[in-house]
């Protein structure tokens, strides 16, 4: 009697693995052709970031069981928003891209497939953005294998994250996926082609300047550059652009009531666009050239005029 029972136990544990091992198989399959397309998308992208869908986030998320062989770090972003420097989207993409470059670069072996690199356009994927329960931007979330809920806060970077750039980028996910993203591969600000150029032409016009600096030849020997600079610094300075490029003051922003008006003038004593302080800064230097301009004419000309001294307190006597 013991041994019919171990043999129909024996006989069922066969059966199940008989039928057990193709849907693993399967399973298996299944997930290899799935990185197989991801990274086929992700060679045919701009610094390997995909562009997912609505069809993408089902094929690749909601559509998979947990747990998933990979995790995807999505960037969500908005074209329409990439006017209004205030949502830093351009800046922030482009630091997206460069930590994705970065992580590919860096990573030959098994641990480049188990993380990929998305972004989410609201234009065409405005449901995704209902799906992941975006209500602002920024906005980067990182859905990793054992996430079922992609409304989930725990997967989404913090404020915090955005400061450092394509670096707290990194540490972020190091930290939520235990992979190394490793160094930061920022492009280099010319190319080698550029660079030569650039030698050459410095090499070529050494010999010209040399001569030009010992005839007096130069720009900086002319005053009429040195009065303009006085005129661009003081522009600069009463139309407070130092205070628009730190701030990140926008030129203009667009109305709220009606968005294809654009608003150049803000109605509030506490904030004024950059459009606004170009015009007031305009304005002052046209008064101050004019107002110099009168002084030296009425006062200088008329004080030679009457007494016969000669009065230089603008410029030298040697620019005559």
């Amino acid at each position: 009697m013991v041994v019919g029972t171990n043999l129909a136990s024996r006989f069922f544990l066969f059966t199940a693995l008989l039928f057990a091992a193709p849907i693993s198989f399967a399973d298996s399959e299944h997930d290899s052709d799935l990185i197989a397309e991801l990274i086929s998308l992700r060679s045919a992208a701009d610094s390997g970031v995909i562009r997912l869908d609505d069809d993408g986030v089902s094929r690749f998320l909601t559509s998979v069981s947990t747990p998933r062989p990979y995790s995807l770090i999505i960037f969500f972003d908005a074209v329409d928003l990439h006017s209004k420097s205030e949502f830093r989207l351009v800046e922030l993409r482009r630091e997206f891209e460069i930590v994705s470059a970065s992580f590919i670069a860096n990573n030959n072996g098994s641990d480049v497939t188990k993380l990929f690199f998305c972004e989410i356009d609201s234009t065409h994927s405005a449901a995704s953005f209902h799906r992941f329960a975006v209500e602002s931007l920024p906005h980067i979330c990182l859905v990793d294998p054992w996430m079922d809920n992609l409304q989930d806060e725990s997967g989404q970077m913090e404020r915090g994250d955005f400061e450092g750039l394509a670096e707290s980028m990194a540490e972020f996910v190091e930290r939520r996926t235990k992979l190394t993203v490793g160094p930061i591969h920022r492009p280099p600000l010319l190319s080698k082609t550029q660079i030569a150029i650039i030698t050459a032409l410095i090499v070529i016009s050494i010999p010209i300047l040399i001569k030009k600096v010992l005839k007096g030849e130069t720009l900086l020997h002319d005053h009429r550059v040195w009065l303009s600079g006085a005129v661009f610094v003081y522009f600069f300075s009463v139309a407070g652009t130092m205070h628009n490029i730190i701030r990140k003051v926008p030129m203009f922003l667009r109305d709220h009531e009606d968005p294809s008006n654009i608003v150049f003038f803000y109605g509030d004593s506490e904030f004024q666009l950059g459009t606004e302080g170009f015009a007031v800064g305009f304005l002052y230097t046209v008064v101050g050239l004019i107002l110099a301009y009168v002084t030296n004419a009425l006062v200088v000309y008329l004080d030679n005029w009457k007494t016969g001294y000669e009065i230089h307190p603008y410029w030298p006597s040697s620019w005559h």
